[in-house]
């Protein structure tokens, strides 16, 4: 078990150096009452005191004092402001990459993907061996997959397509919504509904009814809305023909 240090006399009593060490750190962040006074090492004393700036709640200025062997008096080492125990903080620091979320790209933002990134795969003749190390060998393959049309070089992977079919079911394109409970049929039965091509097809199209809050979105088939093709018209009544007055009768009574 550790032994507890033994706090020094005098750097115990050199509050008020410490104050004045503080005083002249702090500029506009005023220095507030004696907090206390702690043992760092041997001969090695931090005195607390709390900062007062309204900015800075449950702030403390920290002043370590040190004196040297037989020596009288003691020394300032170091002043630095810190944190108590409930004091206001800035939130974590978080990564760019992790800071940017769903719908967040804007005009002018980038958003890198990821080399080893799941949701991709390699789209051309090469497999996993594709995206060599070796960057002329990468440049001849790219050439040659240009050259031939073989399309891109990376393509959504089985996960990808997983993870985009679960938020656009999740999403007010799927079947899970009041929308789609009060529809007259579902969007697979649509004339307005266009098909996406590969996998996701078979579960997938694009809305172009621009009368439909889903215009230009992706759908599920069994989404659905107020403006599916089969809701024609409906009929109106039978038109009453235009009335016809008689400007040309002349009534003979008026001659008698």
């Amino acid at each position: 078990m550790a032994a507890t240090l033994e706090l020094d006399a005098v750097c115990a009593g050199a509050v008020e150096l410490a104050r004045a060490a503080a005083v002249r750190r702090a500029g506009v962040l005023e220095v507030g009452e004696h907090l206390g006074v702690v043992a760092e090492d041997v001969r090695v004393a931090t005195h607390r005191f709390a900062c007062v700036h309204p900015g800075y709640p449950g702030w403390q200025w920290e002043v370590s004092v040190v004196r040297a062997a037989r020596a009288k008096d003691a020394t300032v080492n170091e002043v630095t402001l810190r944190p108590g125990e409930g004091a206001l903080l800035a939130p974590a620091w978080v990564p760019w990459s992790d800071r940017i979320g769903p719908k967040d790209l804007t005009p002018g933002v980038l958003a890198p993907t990821a080399v080893d990134d799941v949701r991709l795969e390699p789209g051309y003749t090469g497999g996993e061996f594709a995206a060599d190390a070796d960057p002329a060998e990468a440049s001849q393959v790219r050439a040659l997959v240009a050259e031939l049309g073989l399309g891109r070089e990376r393509v959504l992977s089985i996960v990808g397509r997983d993870d985009a079919a679960e938020r656009w079911l999740d999403g007010p394109g799927g079947a899970e919504n009041s929308m789609t409970q009060q529809a007259p049929a579902n969007c697979v039965t649509c004339g307005f509904f266009v098909g996406l091509s590969g996998s996701l097809g078979r579960v997938f199209g694009v809305c172009a009814n621009e009368l439909s809050p889903a215009d230009g979105s992706v759908v599920s088939v069994d989404h659905g809305c107020g403006g599916h093709s089969d809701v024609v018209e409906p009929a109106r009544g039978v038109d009453l023909s235009v009335p016809v007055w008689d400007t040309i009768r002349i009534d003979s009574e008026i001659f008698d």
